[in-house]
């Protein structure tokens, strides 16, 4: 979630670059999602076009094919770049290395361009060099794959997606739907990112990442969901939040609630409680005019100086940057 004011103003032209055996999902998702971002005045925040490593007909991997009018040379235009998936796997999937001709369509793109991608399409950004020294993701199957092709890439394959700034890369096909609204999050704030999600009929955030889909040997006993005690603690963001009281939520111990609700959501219950008190403040920084204090006791981070920490740690920018950014206001220039 760095760079969120930089990215906000990057993103109006999108290239999406298909393959053979690209997955139908994949490219609707990417239309869909911005495709329905609006401005305040209704108009369209991006527009989104498709392009192939040769324009004609490009094999899906359903029983159809697609027409692509467009080559490669359409993302030297781009401001953001996202690759997909394939399962036709080429020399990139099964050797690590781009072939010559994806190699000479990926130098269209511009430098400083946002490149993003989408399942296995991260194998071709990390082919690509751009993920070096960088945290990124892709599906967890193919996760030992790729750290034996690129291990100068930190990777991460526990998240859905992740977001080092200019190069953004997300895990399975679904989860190509958490990365398109966090970019659209990123680049035109919550509400415009939630209002796609209401449209769309999916969650505005997932909680967690892909390590609870991932099957273990040996199957867990079925087990009390921690679903109540989130609940809960979301009616109570506002004041301070002990582990036992929400292990209490659901009559547990704390060390089995701790247990369950890392099996179940992804990460801990207090980095929960951490991105559910941000994303909070971030409503209240774009939908309202209370002051910066008024903001840090209603989203539980107590005093001024708290939320400013969370918020710099979490975005990158003081609680006024994100106003002004999302609000063209500057009603916390105190902050």
């Amino acid at each position: 979630m760095d760079n969120m004011c930089k990215n906000r103003a990057m993103s109006s032209r999108i290239a999406v670059l298909v393959r053979h055996g690209v997955m139908p999902m994949e490219l609707g998702l990417v239309h869909q999602l911005f495709g329905r971002a609006r401005g305040p005045a209704g108009e369209p925040l991006y527009e989104v076009i498709t392009c192939a490593v040769a324009p004609g007909e490009v094999r899906t991997d359903a029983d159809f094919s697609i027409h692509v009018a467009r080559g490669p040379e359409a993302m030297a235009t781009a401001d953001t770049v996202i690759v997909l998936a394939t399962h036709e796997y080429d020399e990139t999937e099964t050797e690590g290395r781009l072939g010559p001709e994806l190699a000479a369509a990926l130098a269209h793109i511009r430098p400083g361009t946002r490149t993003a991608s989408v399942c296995t399409g991260a194998f071709v950004l990390a082919a690509a060099g751009l993920l070096d020294g960088r945290r990124a993701t892709t599906h967890w199957i193919s996760a030992d794959q790729f750290r034996a092709f690129f291990p100068s890439v930190r990777l991460d394959p526990d998240v859905l997606y992740t977001d080092d700034g200019d190069v953004l890369t997300s895990a399975g096909e679904a989860s190509g739907i958490d990365l398109c609204l966090h970019m659209i999050r990123s680049d035109h704030g919550a509400a415009v990112a939630n209002e796609v999600a209401r449209m769309t009929v999916v969650p505005p955030h997932r909680d967690g990442g892909q390590a609870q889909y991932i099957r273990r040997p040996v199957p867990e006993p079925q087990v009390s969901s921690t679903r109540r005690a989130r609940a809960w603690a979301l009616e109570h963001l506002d004041r301070p939040l002990s582990l036992r009281e929400l292990a209490a939520q659901e009559s547990m111990s704390v060390r089995t609630f701790t247990r369950r609700f890392r099996d179940e959501v992804g990460i801990s219950p207090l980095q929960w409680l951490t991105q559910q008190r941000v994303e909070r403040a971030r409503q209240l920084l774009e939908e309202t005019d209370l002051p910066v204090e008024r903001i840090a006791a209603e989203a539980g981070f107590g005093t001024a100086a708290s939320l400013r920490q969370h918020l710099q740690a979490a975005l990158g920018v003081s609680p006024s940057a994100y106003r002004s950014t999302f609000r063209g206001t500057d009603l916390l220039a105190a902050s």
